[in-house]
Order: structure tokens, then C-alpha cells, then sequence
């Protein structure tokens, strides 16, 4: 490539034919051609060898293009086809020298470069210049007709919808006129075109539809250089604004942009080298279509590299970008203005297509960031959601109305978040993921609300359950004709004041009338079944009760003081007593009595387990049927029965089994005490004990010291009875009695013996200090103390004879 004197030219084509395609790209960039868009004009110029073609492009376009030297003889100094930039004309304005045709060099048969490069030169160029000598015009033989029948062939296979304009510069002019000259050359032209063969569309076409023909003539350079000088200064100012309307390039239809020029220039070369046809308009098509493209891959590539879409794809990996939308949509923006930029000038249509594609693999590109980023919008949005709605709850708000405001609060939230994300250029939905966002937030709505009416109702479950389990069991357990009674008012006034409380609560929960109605019976029915399930429990074990019951009623009084069997008592009116009680809480639990229905059940058990032996001897000549051969109550539904009435005559069978051995207890108790209570002997024993010992009382009565002797040996076995504990010893039956003290009464007796030695020995030795003559009434003092000790022991054990123990002083003081 060479660049002298501001003029910059390249060797486009080599004489063999082949493209030289770094030199355009260089050149290209040298004169920066891509910046102009289609403001630009492509001249060349044809015409015989040697005719003086550099020197005019060199005088017109002042380009430096090598001149043949006519000192060295007419020879070929272009070869193949030479570019430069013409150099002060404006619009950029580009000029092609063509290799000169009819030469020597290639000899007359070898055409075929010089039809691939005036085919090129159409194909290219705006304006052909067809240089020409002055004396040719008018001549059957003239050395342009050649060129020019070659210019016409080639145009049939070159399908152009634009003109081109054919400017024919007439050199070395003769003092004829050009007025003269320009119709003898135009009809010239016009047999030449005639005489072309043309495919059958054009056969009638005239050439005024392919080329706009202009005629300019010049004067001799070498004769008159001066006159040649200024004739070419005129013509150059016609190329001056060359592409404006009415100018010599003044068709741009299917004009390459200034950046596909190089591109195209190879395809077209490329076309005609390969010897086919040139359709133009599909051509630059072409063009566009891989021009386009290569500024939409380097779009995307660049796109790819910027650091600030790095920095966004980076950050959205992890969290919500702010402005992430106006972000990504001002980076994609910049990239399509400048594919406008570069390709404003391709076919509309393939620029269209191309840029709706660089938008979509754009767009393909940072779509997954723009579903992270609704995904983080709508996780987020979710969670403060949440966050707020417990929050809400927490504070005493109503549930319903919390779930509402808190919904449309964070669903108008997404909406704008949504907003802030959107990327303009895309017309990406949202519905799906705000429609699965809504139903994110509706579920857990739904999970909290079956979670707080279950917390609800669990707490007022557990308030009946304390309320009811409690005084249910007490008022079973205390079974009698008002406990059922009681229980429907205390199961009524429980349930009444917790289904106030729990309508109350569940107001907030803006629940319709039926869910409302159902919550409701669903906490009567728990009442009405805590009720139930407690006395289940209590049928369970009513055995139990019965037995602790009678044990009660038999074993105390009526002052709940422990019964002491002396006697007195009616064991078989107290034993019927208490089992009746006990039949009655069997009565009671047996069946459950929550509708205020009556029933028979303790008429049954009555007259079948307590009357029934009265009843059997009474009707003992009529046959009997057991009522309590059945598993089902009269008037009782299955469902509310506790106790079937063969399960309630097995349990009194039991019961009465267990009960058996208390009574017959109390029976042995009553006995026994009847027995130690009775020492007397019968009245008539006391009569003839005193008839027939009057004698012998007398006689006490005329010695007192026998009744004296009597009195100590009283004393001494009163003494012995209460050491030996006799009346004791002899409640658990005689033999063993006798047994037990035949253990006891020698070392009971020689214990007391010496207990009474030592007390005399202890007074004698006083006594002899203080008073030895008084001896003997230290023995009747000795007599009385033990006297003393005697009528306490006697007094102790008629205390017992009267119901009460205690322990005996003297026994305490002999151990």
C-alpha cells in the first residue's frame, strides 16, 4: 500500500486474478472508510492499453498512480486493478485503475481478465469512465468497440437495479465540435448495445434503463497541456457532491455500506472468477446478512467482556441487585445503539433481523440473572412475608385481616421489586412466578391458620378437660339420684362459657357461618366426650368404688368415726346399707346420662340383686326370668351403655365376694366382744352363792383378819390378771389363750414377788432408822401402799372392760 502525498492507494487485484485482501482491509482503515456510511462513490476507469487512463486519474482525483513513460516505448504499466482515495473530493470518493484492454501483453485471444475486471468494475463502481480516442468515433473498426461490446455482455449477467453512469471522455479532441461528435458516438453505442445478445426479459430493453450515458471531451495532454489541465478541472468539480440527487452517482440503490465495501469486493471477485452470474441485490444481501452478523458477534462478544455486566451477573448470584432492570437495560441498550450504529446502512431488512437476533441471544445471555433475581425477589418477599404476618398475629391482630393487608402489602411490594428488575428490551412475564408467589403465601396463610385454630381449640380443650374431669370423677364417685343431673348442668355451664370464649376468638378468623357452626360442635362434642371418656374410666373401676364405698358406710359412722363392734350394732341393717349405696353408684355408671332420659337401670339392679331373694321366695310357684340375663338396658342405647347387665351381675357377685369377709369380721368382732364383757356369773349362780355361802360370810364377819388375808390374795390376783393380761390373751380363742399363759404366769409371778420384796426391804430399813419400834406399822403402811397400787390396777382394767385401752402403772413399774 502506498500513502504519499495524503493520497493512499493499494494494489487491489495482481495481473493473475487474485484478490489481495489484507491490502483493502489496510486500506480500509488508512482512510477510514467504515465511518462513512453510504456517503461514498466508487469511479474506475477502462479503456484500451496505453491511453493515457493513470495520467487522467491522476490529473482529475490527483491520486499517484504509476504513468507510462513515453521515452520507453508503449508498454503496459497497470497490471490487474489498482484502488486509491481520491484526494479533496467530498464525499470519500474511491478510485479503481483498470488493467488497459487489447494489449500485447495478453495477446488477443486471452479476454477473460479483461471481462472479469470491466464485470467487477460494473459491479463496484458508481461511475465508469471508458476512455477513448477522438478519431475512433465514427469508425466501423475503432479500438473501443471491443471494450464496449464487452462492457455490454457483461452487463447481462450483472443484475443491478441501480444505473451506472457511463461517462465516455473523448482524448485528444479535434477542432470538430462535440456537438458534432456526441450523437455520431451515441449512435455508435447504441448499434453496439443492439448487437449484444440479451436474455429474454431484456431483449427489448433499451440501454437508457442500465446506464446513464454522459460524453466529455478533453484536450490533447501532450499538445495542450494547459487547455488539458483546465478542461480536467472543470470535470472534476463534477464529481464534487457525486452521490447527491442528480449527480453523477446519484442512484444508491443497492449501495454496500462503506463497512461491508471490503467484504463485498471479495464476494463479487470471488462470483466472477467462479464464472457465474452477479445478481447485485442478492448480493448485497449477502453482504448485510454476514456483515451484520460479524458486528452482532462482536457485540455480544464485547458484551460478554464488560466488566460492569460481570460485576451485576457476580452480585445476583447471591442477593436482590437494586436496580438491576435500569442496569442490565442501559448495558444492553449501548451495545444495540452501536450495531445501529454500524450497521445502519445494510439492507433494512437483514439489519432488522440481524439486530432482533443480537436482542435475543442477548437477552438468552442474561435471562438466567433475570430469574435469580426474581427468585430472590420473590424468596425474600416470602420470608418478610412471613415475618410480618407472625408478627401481626403477635400483636393481637385478626387473623384474617392480617393475612390481608399482609398479602396485598408484600404482593404490591413484588409487583415493584418485579419493576425494578424488568428489562426493557425483553417482554419477559412475571404472572408465573407472582401467581406461584400468591400461592406460596396462601399456603402458608393456610398452614398458620390450621396451626392457630388447632392451638386455639387445644386451649379451650384443655380448659374443659380441667374443668370437667375433675368434678365429673368427684360427683361419680359420689354417686346418688342428682349426680347425672349435675353433671348435664356443670357439662352445659362449662361448655357454654368455653364456646363463648372460643366464638369470640375465632371472629378474627372471619370464618363463614357453616365452618363457624362446625369448629363449634366439634369443641361440644369434646365436652360432651371428656364427660364420657371420665366416666368410661370411672366403669372401669367401679369395683373399686363400690368396695371403697361399702368399706366406708360399714367401717364408720355416721359422724365418719370408726365403728367399734360392742354389740349393740345392726351389722345386717349397716351391711344391707352400704350395699345399697354401693348398687347405687353401679347404677349410676352404668350407663351414661347426658339427654335427660330416664331409664330403669336402678330399678332393675335393685329389685334383681338386693329384693331378688325376697322376690324369688315370694314367687316361688310361678317360673322367673333373670332380667339381668342381657347385655342391653331397656330404653338405653348400645352407645351410651358403660356396664351390660350380665356385666353388672358378675361385678355384684364379686363384689359381695370381696365384701363377704369384712362382715363376717365384724360379726367375729361383735362376738368377741360380747364376750369379754360378760364376767358375771348367771343370776341364778349369784342366788345360790348366797344362800349357801351365809354360813361362810358369817363367818368373815366374827374374823376380820380372814377378810384381811382375803383382800391381799384379791389384791395379789387382780395384780397377776393385769400383768398377765388375761382378757387379751383370751380374744383370740381359749386354747390358745391358755397356751400363752402357761408361759407366762411363773416369770410374771416371780417377778412380782421379788418386786414386792424389794419395795418391803426398801420401807423396813426406813423405818428402823427413823422409828424401829413402829414395825408394824410400817407392814400395814407397806399393806396400804400396795393396797394403792392394787385399786389403780383394778380401776385400769374396768376401764378397759368399757371400750377403752390403756397402759398399766403397775406393769410399767414392775418392768
Amino acid at each position: 500500500m502506498d500513502n504519499n502525498d495524503g493520497c493512499c492507494s493499494t494494489h487491489l487485484i495482481d495481473g493473475d486474478g487474485n484478490f489481495n485482501i489484507s491490502g483493502i482491509e489496510n486500506f480500509m482503515k488508512e482512510v477510514k472508510l467504515a465511518e462513512c456510511g453510504l456517503s461514498y462513490a466508487v469511479v474506475s476507469i477502462m479503456g484500451p492499453q496505453s491511453s493515457g487512463k493513470s495520467t487522467l486519474l491522476n490529473n482529475l482525483f490527483r491520486t499517484n498512480f504509476r504513468e507510462m513513460d513515453a521515452f520507453k516505448g508503449r508498454s503496459q504499466t497497470t497490471k490487474g486493478i489498482w484502488m486509491a482515495r481520491c484526494v479533496g473530493i467530498e464525499p470519500c470518493t474511491l478510485v479503481m485503475d483498470l488493467e488497459g484492454t487489447d494489449g500485447r501483453e495478453r495477446g488477443e485471444d486471452d479476454t477473460a481478465f479483461e471481462k472479469q475486471s470491466a464485470l467487477f468494475a460494473l459491479a463496484v463502481s458508481d461511475i465508469v469512465l471508458i476512455n477513448m480516442w477522438c478519431h475512433d468515433i465514427g469508425r466501423e473498426q475503432a479500438a473501443n468497440k471491443p471494450l464496449l461490446k464487452t462492457v455490454f455482455q457483461v452487463m447481462m449477467r450483472l443484475f443491478s437495479p441501480r444505473k451506472t453512469t457511463l461517462m465516455f471522455v473523448i482524448r485528444d479532441k479535434t477542432r470538430t465540435p462535440l456537438e458534432n461528435l456526441e450523437p455520431v458516438l451515441r449512435e455508435d453505442i447504441q448499434k453496439i448495445w443492439d448487437s449484444v445478445p440479451k436474455p429474454q426479459a431484456h431483449k427489448d430493453t433499451p440501454l437508457s434503463e442500465f446506464f446513464n450515458v454522459e460524453v466529455v471531451a478533453l484536450s490533447s495532454y501532450e499538445e495542450k497541456e494547459e487547455q488539458f489541465k483546465e478542461q480536467v478541472a472543470n470535470l472534476r468539480q463534477r464529481f464534487f457532491h457525486s452521490i447527491a440527487p442528480g449527480g453523477l452517482a446519484g442512484d444508491r440503490r443497492a449501495v454496500v455500506p462503506a463497512s461491508g465495501f471490503s467484504f463485498s469486493a471479495q464476494q463479487i471477485w470471488k462470483i466472477i472468477k467462479e464464472n457465474k452470474d452477479l445478481d447485485l441485490p442478492a448480493h448485497k444481501v449477502m453482504v448485510a446478512t454476514v456483515r451484520c452478523e460479524e458486528i452482532a458477534n462482536e457485540k455480544c462478544g464485547s458484551f460478554l467482556e464488560n466488566e460492569e455486566w460481570r460485576e451485576l451477573e457476580a452480585a445476583v448470584q447471591s442477593h436482590q441487585v437494586p436496580r438491576f432492570g435500569k442496569k442490565l437495560s442501559t448495558i444492553l441498550d449501548t451495545y444495540l445503539s452501536e450495531y445501529d450504529v454500524e450497521a445502519t446502512y445494510f439492507d433494512e431488512g437483514v439489519r432488522t433481523g440481524k439486530r432482533k437476533q443480537l436482542e435475543e441471544k442477548l437477552l438468552q445471555l442474561v435471562q438466567p440473572a433475570y430469574q435469580l433475581m426474581l427468585s430472590h425477589i420473590r424468596s425474600g418477599t416470602l420470608e418478610r412475608f412471613k415475618e410480618a404476618f407472625d408478627e401481626a398475629l403477635n400483636g393481637g391482630k385478626g387473623f384474617a385481616m392480617a393475612a390481608r393487608h399482609c398479602s396485598e402489602t408484600f404482593m404490591s411490594q413484588f409487583d415493584e421489586a418485579c419493576a425494578d428488575a424488568i428489562i426493557h428490551q425483553a417482554n419477559w412475564d412475571s404472572s408465573k412466578l407472582r401467581d406461584k408467589l400468591r400461592r406460596d403465601m396462601d399456603a402458608h396463610v393456610a398452614s398458620v391458620r390450621v396451626a392457630k385454630l388447632s392451638e386455639l381449640t387445644t386451649v379451650y380443650e384443655t380448659k374443659l378437660n380441667e374443668a370437667l374431669s375433675g368434678p365429673v370423677e368427684a360427683l361419680l364417685d359420689g354417686a346418688n339420684d342428682d349426680t347425672w343431673p349435675a353433671i348435664r348442668k356443670l357439662l352445659w355451664r362449662e361448655t357454654e362459657t368455653a364456646l363463648s370464649g372460643f366464638s369470640s376468638a375465632l371472629s378474627g378468623f372471619e370464618m363463614d357461618e357453616e365452618s363457624k357452626e362446625k369448629t363449634l360442635s366439634k369443641l361440644r362434642d369434646y365436652a360432651r366426650g371428656v364427660v364420657e371418656s371420665k366416666a368410661k374410666e370411672e366403669a372401669g373401676r367401679v369395683l373399686i368404688r363400690m368396695k371403697d364405698r361399702f368399706s366406708t358406710l360399714f367401717s364408720h359412722d355416721s359422724d365418719s368415726m370408726p365403728r367399734v363392734w360392742t354389740g349393740k350394732e345392726d351389722i345386717r341393717a349397716i351391711t344391707k346399707t352400704a350395699r345399697s349405696s354401693s348398687l347405687k353408684l353401679l347404677s349410676v355408671v352404668a350407663a351414661i346420662r347426658l339427654d335427660d332420659e330416664a331409664d330403669s337401670i336402678e330399678k332393675t339392679l335393685s329389685l334383681a340383686l338386693v329384693d331378688g331373694k325376697g322376690s324369688a321366695s315370694t314367687n316361688k310357684s310361678s317360673p322367673s326370668v333373670d332380667p339381668l340375663a342381657s347385655s342391653t338396658w331397656d330404653e338405653v342405647p348400645a352407645t351410651k351403655t358403660l356396664i351390660t347387665p350380665v356385666q353388672c351381675k358378675s361385678i355384684w357377685r364379686q363384689f359381695k365376694t370381696e365384701t363377704e369377709y369384712t362382715v363376717t369380721q365384724a360379726i367375729a368382732a361383735q362376738e368377741a366382744s360380747r364376750r369379754n364383757n360378760n364376767w358375771l356369773p348367771p343370776p341364778w349362780a349369784i342366788v345360790a352363792m348366797i344362800v349357801l355361802g351365809f354360813n361362810e360370810f358369817m363367818t368373815l364377819l366374827r374374823n376380820p383378819l380372814y377378810l384381811g388375808v382375803i383382800f391381799v390374795g384379791f389384791l395379789l390376783v387382780k395384780a397377776l390378771w393385769v400383768q398377765l393380761d388375761v382378757s387379751g390373751e383370751f380374744r383370740n380363742g381359749a386354747l390358745p389363750g391358755l397356751l400363752s399363759l402357761s408361759t407366762k404366769f411363773l416369770p410374771t409371778v416371780m417377778n412380782l414377788l421379788k418386786k414386792l420384796a424389794e419395795e418391803g426391804h426398801r420401807h423396813g430399813n426406813t423405818n428402823t432408822q427413823q422409828n424401829p419400834p413402829l414395825a408394824s406399822k410400817s407392814f400395814r403402811s407397806g399393806a396400804s401402799e400396795y393396797g394403792g397400787v392394787s385399786s389403780s390396777a383394778s380401776s385400769e382394767v374396768t376401764s378397759a372392760e368399757n371400750g377403752t385401752e390403756y397402759s398399766s402403772p403397775v406393769h410399767d413399774k414392775v418392768k
